[in-house]
Order: C-alpha cells, then structure tokens, then sequence
C-alpha cells in the first residue's frame, strides 16, 4: 500500500484517487458500508469496506463495459488491502 493511503477507505480517500486517475466529469462515491454489518467482508466500524462509484469520464471512451470497470479498479487497487471489501461500479454517461 502506497504513502498517503488512509488505513481504512473513505469515500474522500477514493475520490481523490479516481479523480487523478480517470479524470472524471461526474463522480460519485458512497461508503454503503453501514448497511452490510455483519455480512463477509464487514470491519465491525460500519465504514470503510463496501463502496458504490458512479462515474462518468472521457477514459471510457469506446471500451467495452467491463474494460471500463477494470480501469476503475486498476485505480483502486491499493484499497483492497486496506480493507475494500466489495464496489458496486456504476458507469454513466
């Protein structure tokens, strides 16, 4: 995990680094954490490890939906060590 990752992810923490890798023109990121306590994956803090990002950006342009996913979580990628759980990704347009 790189410098500056947060212990724990925060929805800020995974928009700052979506910003600078996709360069989105709508972006949205929701910890939905809260409503999967107790199921796989849940840290017992009710945040930080189940996310939904909505996500509009130029980098999609002409990929197929599910190269369009792999670049969002190719960017995210250090959060899942740090405890990223499960992402709900919805690509808009």
């Amino acid at each position: 995990m790189s410098a500056g990752t947060p212990s724990v992810p925060t929805a800020q923490a995974l928009q700052d680094v979506l910003t600078a890798a996709l360069l989105p023109t709508r972006l949205e990121v929701i910890d939905e954490s809260a409503a999967h306590a107790g199921h796989a994956g849940a840290n017992g803090l009710g945040f930080g490890t189940h996310f939904r990002v909505r996500i509009a950006s130029p980098a999609f342009a002409g990929k197929s939906r599910v190269a369009q996913h792999r670049l969002v979580y190719d960017a995210l990628r250090p959060f899942t060590e740090a405890g990223l759980h499960a992402l709900a990704i919805d690509i808009l347009t």
